[in-house]
């Protein structure tokens, strides 16, 4: 087993706002965490360091693998080391 695949990359989609009531954003948050409890958890507290007011998490799962593509490839590797990775888009409307 690899580096790679003993530290499995756990994501989270859903949305979030920077002021309650306003304009909301897609987001994921990639990071290594024991369990979903905690995965939730940290993901939160990170939300909530990076300013923001409100979160709905919909999706929590396991990444099969690196992603080819920036931003989520660069928010893979800081998840791989031990960083809670934000990454937040327009959603489409």
């Amino acid at each position: 087993m690899n580096d790679n695949e003993e530290s499995r990359v756990t994501l989270i989609s859903g949305r979030v706002w920077k002021e309650k009531g306003g304009d909301s954003e897609g987001v994921h948050v990639m990071l290594v965490a024991p369990d979903d409890d905690s995965a939730v958890r940290l993901a939160l507290e990170a939300l909530a360091q990076e300013g923001y007011a409100e979160a709905e998490l919909d999706q929590i799962g396991e990444m099969e693998g690196q992603p080819l593509e920036e931003p989520h490839q660069s928010a893979w590797q800081g998840a791989i080391e031990g960083d809670v990775s934000v990454v937040t888009f327009e959603e489409p409307v």
